[in-house]
């Protein structure tokens, strides 16, 4: 089973390359993605590392939250299901009225 992990306070200046080589030290990554703002194309500061096993994961969670990596304290914990359905503008009024 696959544990994907958030990778919070990311230096703007880390790579998908950089992320999987500092997790890999806690065991086999699955894959990396550092989430990019549509309209900058700059990192948004944090990313997600999918570890190939939960005893992995939980390695890589205490080895890893907290240590600074590229002048930044990382943030590791383990990701949230993201929320289905709805978009963007989902609870938005009709400004209509």
């Amino acid at each position: 089973m696959n544990l994907k992990l958030y990778v919070g306070n990311l230096s703007f200046g880390a790579s998908e390359e950089d992320l999987k080589k500092l997790f890999s030290e806690a065991g086999t990554v699955q894959s990396v993605k550092i989430v990019i703002d549509s309209y900058s194309g700059r990192s948004r500061g944090f990313g997600f590392v999918e570890m190939a096993s939960k005893e992995e994961a939980e390695k890589a969670i205490s080895q890893i939250n907290g240590k600074t990596f590229m002048d930044r304290a990382l943030i590791v914990s383990e990701a949230r299901p993201q929320k289905k359905g709805g978009g963007e503008f989902q609870d938005r009024r009709d400004r209509n009225r």
